[in-house]
């Protein structure tokens, strides 16, 4: 089995940063990408950035340019730097993770339990 744990939500003011973090454990073998996603109350969870085990990195528009996905292979954490927050950047944040389990039947995508991310003044 494979667990991913967040951390770093919180209540910030229009333009702060919040950092998340997801640091994934178990048995895991490797990892081939890990990710953030983010759903608002009333609407579909969407992508916010992914990173694979090969350095490529996606973004969605409404975050690049204020959004940074980074990864620490070696603790399997993942992170994600928000700057220049927005009030629409209110959202559950969720991590993901594919991953190649040491038991091969565990193998898949894993997500996070999700952490509250809330943009106001």
């Amino acid at each position: 089995q494979v667990q991913l744990e967040e951390s770093g939500g919180g209540l910030v003011q229009p333009g702060g940063s919040l950092r998340l973090s997801c640091a994934a454990s178990g048995s895991i073998f490797s990892i081939n990408a890990m990710g953030w996603y983010r759903q608002a109350p009333g609407k579909q969870r969407e992508l916010v950035a992914v990173i694979t085990d090969g350095g490529r990195i996606n973004y969605a528009d409404s975050v690049k340019g204020r959004f940074t996905i980074s990864s620490d292979v070696a603790k399997n954490t993942v992170y994600l730097q928000m700057n220049s927050l927005k009030p629409e950047d209110t959202a559950v944040y969720y991590c993901n993770a594919d991953v190649a389990a040491e038991v091969s039947e565990y193998s898949g995508v894993y997500w996070g339990q999700g952490t509250q991310v809330t943009v106001s003044s």
